[in-house]
C-alpha cells in the first residue's frame, strides 16, 4: 500500500499554498490558516488518531470556505439589488461600497406602460390627417397608411372629432334678475365662459349636472359628434354633409413592437456581469469567520471520508482496521446543508424588506406599550 501523508500537528503556511491564491497576501488569513488547520485537524481526531491530510489540505478547505462564504453575500445582495444594478457600468469592483437604491429602472420600465396610457413613454406618437367627403361615413385608415408609405400598420390612439363644449350651450335659470329662462352664451358672446351675474349662489355640482344633461340629451335626442374604430376602419357620427380634415394620433406597429437595445459596452446585462469580487478576509467579522471555520471543518470532513473510502482499510498487527468513510461524508454533507442554509436565512433576516418590516413591527408594539402606561390626572 501507497504511504498516506499524516497530518503532523503543526503547519507553517506560505504564500502560495492554496490552489488559487485569492487570500494569500491577506496577512490575517495568513495568521489564521495555521488555526484553522489544527482546529480541523483536532476536530477530527488528531492527536488520538491520525489524521490523512496535509497542511495543504486544510488550507484548500480554508480557502474555499471563504470563497463559499462571499458568493452567498454577494449573490444575496446581486439578488437584492438587481433592478438598481442592470444597465450601469461594469468598470468598478462593488465590494465595500453603500448602493444607493433609486428608480431609475422602475421609471424606465414605466414608460412602456406610460405609452400605453397615452401620458408619455418611449414609442413616438404620430399626427396624421385624413380627408372627409361629405356622405361618407366609413374611412379605412389601413389603406391611409399604405398610401403615407407607413409599412407594418398602424394603432390609432386618439381622434380629433369632439362635440362642440355643452358649455357654449349652457342655459341658466338663475341669471339676470331670475324672471325667465336666458342663454346668455350667444346673446352676450360669452364663448365658453360660464356666466358669473348670478344672484343666488348655485354649488358647482349643479353646473357640472346640467353639463352631463346637455351632453347626455345630444347622445339621446341628436346625432351627436362621435365616432367607432374596429380593426382600423374608422365610422364617422352622423355622416359628414361637407369635406374637410380630421386628424388624429396613431403609433407605427413596428415601432411598438421592436426590441429596444442599449448597444453601450461596459453595462450589466445579467447577474454574471455584475462587478462583485472574492471577500476581503480581513474584513469579515468575527460572526463570518466562525462560519468559515465551520465549513472549514465540513470541506475536511468530506475530504477525509474520500480518502479513507479509497483505502478502506488500514493494516493492523494481526488484523485489520475499517475506516469509517460512510459516517464522515454523511456527516460532513449534512453540516454543509446546514451551514449554507443558516447563512441564507441570516441573510434574509436582514435583507432591506425584512428590516423594514421589523421596524414597523416595532413601532407598533411601543405604540401598544404606550397605550397601557396610566395616564396621568392633573389636579390644580
Amino acid at each position: 500500500m501507497a504511504d498516506i501523508a499524516i497530518w503532523g500537528g503543526s503547519s507553517t503556511f506560505t504564500t502560495g499554498s492554496t490552489p488559487f491564491g485569492f487570500y494569500d497576501t491577506d496577512s490575517e488569513f495568513q495568521t489564521d490558516a495555521d488555526k484553522v488547520a489544527k482546529f480541523a485537524a483536532s476536530r477530527l481526531g488528531f492527536p488520538l488518531m491520525d489524521v490523512e491530510l496535509d497542511s495543504g489540505s486544510f488550507y484548500t478547505c480554508f480557502e474555499e470556505a471563504i470563497t463559499t462564504y462571499g458568493n452567498e453575500v454577494f449573490q444575496y445582495k446581486i439578488k437584492e439589488n438587481y433592478l438598481n444594478l442592470e444597465g450601469s457600468t461594469t468598470g468598478s469592483s462593488l465590494n465595500n461600497k453603500l448602493l444607493d437604491p433609486s428608480l431609475t429602472r422602475i421609471v424606465k420600465i414605466s414608460k412602456h406602460y406610460g405609452t400605453e396610457a397615452g401620458v408619455g413613454g418611449n414609442v413616438t406618437k404620430y399626427t396624421g390627417s385624413l380627408a372627409l367627403s361629405a356622405s361618407q361615413q366609413l374611412y379605412n385608415l389601413d389603406t391611409w397608411a399604405t398610401d403615407n408609405s407607413i409599412t407594418g400598420g398602424i394603432e390609432i390612439r386618439k381622434v380629433f372629432y369632439e362635440a362642440p363644449p355643452a358649455i357654449q350651450r349652457y342655459f341658466d335659470p338663475y341669471a339676470g334678475t331670475g324672471t325667465g329662462i336666458q342663454s346668455l352664451m350667444s346673446a352676450f358672446d360669452f364663448g365658453s365662459f360660464s356666466p358669473g351675474i348670478n344672484f343666488m349662489m348655485m354649488p358647482i355640482s349643479y353646473d357640472v349636472a346640467l353639463l352631463q344633461g346637455i351632453e347626455f340629451n345630444d347622445q339621446i335626442r341628436k346625432s351627436s359628434y362621435s365616432f367607432e374604430i374596429v380593426n382600423n376602419q374608422l365610422r364617422i357620427f352622423p355622416v359628414p354633409t361637407a369635406t374637410g380634415s380630421l386628424y388624429f394620433e396613431y403609433y407605427k406597429e413596428e415601432d411598438k413592437n421592436k426590441a429596444n437595445f442599449d448597444t453601450s459596452v461596459n453595462k450589466i446585462t445579467n447577474i454574471a456581469e455584475v462587478p462583485y469580487d472574492n471577500p476581503t478576509y480581513s474584513h469579515i467579522n468575527s460572526v463570518g469567520r466562525q462560519w468559515i471555520f465551520r465549513y472549514t471543518l465540513a470541506l475536511a470532513k468530506e475530504m477525509l471520508a474520500y480518502v479513507r473510502g479509497k483505502y478502506g482499510t488500514v493494516p493492523i498487527p494481526g488484523s485489520e482496521a475499517t475506516l469509517n468513510q460512510a459516517d464522515l461524508l454523511a456527516d460532513a454533507r449534512t453540516e454543509k446543508t446546514d451551514l449554507i442554509t443558516s447563512l441564507r436565512e441570516m441573510l434574509d433576516a436582514t435583507s432591506r424588506g425584512a428590516q423594514l418590516e421589523a421596524q414597523a413591527k416595532e413601532a407598533e408594539d411601543v405604540q401598544n406599550t404606550l397605550k397601557s402606561v396610566p395616564m396621568t390626572i392633573y389636579v390644580g
